[in-house]
């Protein structure tokens, strides 16, 4: 079977369906001939110049990025500036590229709800779920109107919640949440960033919300479904300071370590649906973020 870019697209928004992205966002196809032909498909998380010069190294017709480039239009595309070049680079070798971004983080299978399942969570949820409106579904995060789902039923919406079945310690669940991410993170996407924790370690955790990324603006919806933590990627020094002041504690793994692992599934999820193409999770992708102690 002659796979296209096309076929792949599909594929992904099967995954990911795109009208559960936030409408900030940018996602879909970004780069590419949906006609063309792609033999070789590489993930990342983010589309950076060392990932750029594996994908042309490796002959990839196909860059699956969890982050969008462009993520903004952009008024003109010349190697004045590293967003440029990369995108010069990319379309001169003809690599297409595809971003799902925030509605693989919502998907019913995607990056949250990875998360949760991983962590052994019961009575999983969205943290926010979509509600209807003139039979349109809207997000109630904080100043968000996006458009979740054309359903009402309540299984679909931004972030995840759950829980234990016996209490567990915010020190605890910190520690489950950093050995799965890096569990299922192969060994050569970048060493671990260290895990921050607000709030007490020996506080009692049994319900979790979850929100990958940079999810602290999550922490009033975490708030008001009466969770006793919020694990997400990173939040703002101010957010921390709010999370303290509720009584709320926060688990921070770093915005690579909280998402990058997803990728890797979606490479395996790819790689099962299209037998005839070569599918990779980037060798050369890493926390841009260190821990020197």
């Amino acid at each position: 079977m002659n796979t296209t870019i096309n076929h792949v697209c599909q594929t992904l928004a099967q995954i990911a369906p795109l009208r559960l992205a936030e409408d900030w966002d940018n996602v879909g196809l970004l780069i590419g001939d949906r006609k063309s032909s792609v033999g070789r498909v590489m993930t990342c998380l983010t589309v950076t110049p060392d990932v750029v010069d594996e994908a042309i190294e490796d002959r990839a017709g196909m860059i699956v990025a969890h982050h969008p480039l462009p993520f903004k239009p952009v008024a003109k595309i010349t190697t004045d500036s590293v967003a440029g070049e990369m995108l010069w680079r990319l379309i001169g070798a003809g690599i297409a590229v595809y971003s799902a971004h925030t509605a693989f983080d919502s998907a019913a299978q995607g990056v949250n709800q990875m998360w949760a399942a991983g962590l052994g969570l019961q009575s999983i949820e969205p943290l926010v779920p979509s509600v209807s409106e003139a039979g349109q579904a809207i997000s109630l995060a904080a100043g968000s109107s996006t458009a979740l789902s054309e359903s009402s039923d309540g299984s679909l919406g931004a972030g995840r919640l759950g829980r234990f079945a016996a209490a567990t310690t915010l020190g605890q669940l910190a520690r489950q949440a950093t050995e799965m991410v890096q569990g299922q993170a192969s060994s050569d996407s970048g060493g671990p960033s260290s895990t921050r924790l607000v709030g007490d370690p020996a506080r009692a955790v049994t319900k979790v919300a979850l929100a990958c990324g940079s999810g602290g603006s999550f922490l009033a919806a975490a708030k008001r479904r009466g969770c006793d933590a919020l694990v997400t990627g990173e939040a703002t020094f101010h957010t921390c300071l709010e999370a303290r002041s509720l009584g709320i504690g926060l688990v921070l793994l770093g915005h690579y370590q909280s998402e990058r692992f997803a990728m890797e599934r979606l490479a395996e999820q790819l790689a099962a649906e299209h037998a005839e193409v070569t599918v990779w999770a980037s060798r050369s992708e890493s926390d841009p973020v260190q821990s020197i102690g």
